[in-house]
């Protein structure tokens, strides 16, 4: 009996078939209680309807929704086919495709079977978290994976694609490029990039027009960095990341982002200079976590739903490990109940409120596994130390 279940729980076949159907029953739920609970899949409708109308994207719209959408137009061509299904139906279907490019992601990866059906389980909580906000986190993660696995298929066409398509929604995609410099045909690559950024920004004229998606490129930028200023408030659902962290605990909202970034950036960039580790494909995959834990930390828009991306990088970084020492299982069970499970009814309302918002304390455990990252680029033999089966 023992076994058999062992067999079902790290057969990825079953942990992707839980996968999807929470999907559908996240965005049911949510459906079911009414048009304010689902006021982010509005949100996103509102950019097709919007494009179509050619009205500013970033302007509210009380009368449709409550708050204001921060994704590029390019965003109206992919939400497209959901906007026009009634809402039950779109935004079942809307989860289940970002969980789709996810689930593949994670396919792909160079791992075992049950390697990878412990990843996407290690992944759960987290992506449920994701899941119930109906964003598009999730497929944000699964592409920035994908650019990377693709470099090392040597498929530049398709890394280069999946780097723009993040790009062009929400502008983290850029951080695909960390994988730059294990690209074997660059100038491949670099071409694929010109022209799907092309196809990326002209498409949408084709139903709006060329004037309204150049100015809405424009407002985007004013949108982002109003929203920038406005996420840095101390104890507000934003910021979740080590510089809200560093802000909340010194009671200081007027730190920089640069000034994190100053010496952020450095540090992420270090481990490139081991440039004969470039051909193992641990190391590679090594630098993606990092890459998916820099993202979310340094990230002033980073809030809860947005942790599926740098627990997937936790998880990376775990799998790969050859040996799970005591250390790394304690920084495991760390992230799993500090950042997964703190949204959760696992923590009373009083302890969520009054200092895991409040000091942005989900961000710590990958924080520590972030520093432990880099440590591990610099100074392991990604050869001999880990494993990839």
């Amino acid at each position: 009996m023992k076994e058999k279940f062992l067999k079902i729980l790290l057969n990825p076949k079953y942990i992707f078939g839980v996968y999807l159907i929470v999907a559908v029953a996240t965005a049911l739920s949510k459906f079911s209680r009414g048009y304010q609970a689902i006021n982010n899949y509005l949100i996103f409708k509102g950019v097709f309807f919007n494009t179509l109308d050619e009205k500013n994207l970033y302007l509210q719209y009380p009368e449709r929704y409550s708050d204001m959408n921060h994704y590029g137009v390019f965003f109206s061509l992919l939400i497209a086919p959901f906007a026009v299904m009634p809402d039950w139906l779109g935004i079942s279907l809307w989860n289940v495709a970002n969980t789709g490019i996810f689930l593949y992601a994670i396919h792909k990866l160079p791992f075992s079977d049950p390697k990878k059906a412990l990843f996407a389980l290690l992944c759960l909580q987290e992506y449920i978290t994701a899941a119930v906000s109906l964003q598009f986190n999730v497929a944000l993660v699964g592409l920035l994976m994908l650019s990377a696995i693709y470099i090392y298929e040597r498929k530049e066409v398709q890394s280069a694609t999946a780097i723009v398509v993040g790009i062009f929604v929400k502008l983290y995609g850029i951080v695909g490029l960390s994988q730059f410099f294990f690209i074997k045909n660059k100038i491949k690559f670099i071409l694929a990039g010109i022209i799907v950024a092309a196809l990326c920004l002209c498409i949408p004229m084709i139903y709006s027009s060329p004037q309204f998606v150049i100015q809405s490129y424009l407002d985007w930028s004013h949108s982002l960095i109003s929203k920038n200023n406005d996420n840095q408030v101390l104890g507000n659902m934003q910021d979740i990341s080590l510089m809200g962290f560093v802000r909340r605990i010194l009671g200081d909202a007027s730190i920089s982002n640069l000034t994190f970034l100053a010496f952020g950036v450095p540090l992420f960039a270090l481990p490139y200079i081991r440039i004969k580790q470039y051909k193992n494909y641990a190391f590679q995959l090594m630098i993606l976590a990092s890459t998916l834990l820099f993202l979310v930390l340094f990230s002033s828009g980073s809030e809860s739903p947005t942790y599926i991306i740098a627990v997937a990088g936790v998880m990376i970084w775990f799998t790969l490990q050859k040996e799970k020492t005591p250390l790394v299982i304690g920084l495991l069970v760390f992230v799993i109940i500090l950042t997964c499970f703190s949204p959760s009814d696992l923590f009373p309302k009083f302890i969520k409120q009054n200092y895991i918002i409040k000091y942005s304390l989900k961000a710590v455990p990958c924080i520590v596994v972030w520093f432990r990252v880099i440590y591990e680029l610099l100074t392991k033999d990604f050869e001999k130390d880990y494993t990839l089966n």
